[in-house]
């Protein structure tokens, strides 16, 4: 490696004595010929090439400038869009909570109302049962009059001995049976 290094620093040195110093500047002639052609290509960049690209510079930043207000646009968009949204979630709770609300109106006056019913229909059997209970009794104290009419009337002519009139004897014992059952001593009507 060594040796490359030296290899290259000696044909540098070689070839720096040979170069003369005159050789290191440009000539005036190679100086003019370049500098008309800088003004050559300066001349068509700035009437051709500069317009094109200021155009193009200007076609792009009227692009990015369209681009960045259709976010700015969409931006407040969905902003709106997010607000609106916000609003209806708002109101559907409020309605949902509305409707549960109802709900529960609804369920409370149907159960007072099915209570209401039950309670009717209950006073409306235990009046039936009681209508049936007096109508039972009346016809059994009505059955049990007659029967111990007869027993009386019979019971009546054994002991006197001869037979009674029926209808003074059955008026006898009605006003009897009538007194006892107004005295509470064999009824509770």
């Amino acid at each position: 490696m060594r040796a490359l290094i030296e290899t290259i620093l000696h044909q540098a040195a070689e070839t720096a004595e040979e170069n003369a110093p005159e050789d290191l500047y440009p000539h005036w002639e190679e100086l003019l010929v370049g500098a008309i052609a800088f003004f050559i290509l300066l001349f068509f960049m700035a009437k051709w090439v500069l317009p094109r690209v200021n155009r193009l510079l200007e076609e792009r930043r009227d692009k990015i400038q369209g681009d960045l207000e259709r976010a700015e646009q969409a931006r407040r968009d969905a902003e709106a869009e997010l607000s609106r949204y916000r609003e209806q979630l708002a109101g559907a709770r409020e309605e949902a909570n509305r409707i549960i609300e109802e709900a529960r109106k609804t369920a409370e006056e149907l159960r007072k109302d099915l209570q209401a019913r039950a309670e009717q229909e209950a006073q409306a059997t235990v009046a039936r049962a009681s209508e049936e209970i007096r109508a039972e009794r009346d016809r059994v104290f009505q059955e049990l009059r007659t029967q111990v009419g007869a027993i009386a009337v019979d019971l009546a002519g054994k002991v006197v001995g001869q037979s009674l009139d029926k209808k003074a004897h059955q008026k006898l014992i009605e006003d009897y049976i009538d007194q006892v059952a107004g005295s509470g001593n064999g009824s509770r009507g």
